[in-house]
């Protein structure tokens, strides 16, 4: 008996390979970057990027759009800094 191919995943109108992974395009906010998501034998599985929790009072984004990271202020956390 043969194994059976991988197969590939569908998404939007594109095609996926087994274990391919790619940040989704949402029609009309495009490109979604903060998300990935990966084919496994035909099946799309999608996560939204973690960020540990933010102890700030004025959050920036510029290093990583996806994460909140203290602008400048002394917090609790080194990763703040």
């Amino acid at each position: 008996m043969q194994a059976d191919a991988p197969r590939a995943c569908r998404f939007g109108r594109r095609w996926y390979l087994n274990n391919e992974s790619w940040h989704p395009s949402v029609p009309p906010f495009g490109e979604m970057k903060c998300i990935l998501c990966w084919c496994v034998s035909g099946e799309t599985h999608c996560q939204r990027q973690e960020c540990p929790p933010s102890a700030c009072t004025s959050p920036a984004t510029r290093d990583n759009p996806c994460c909140a990271k203290c602008r400048g202020e002394c917090c609790a956390h080194t990763w703040c800094h």
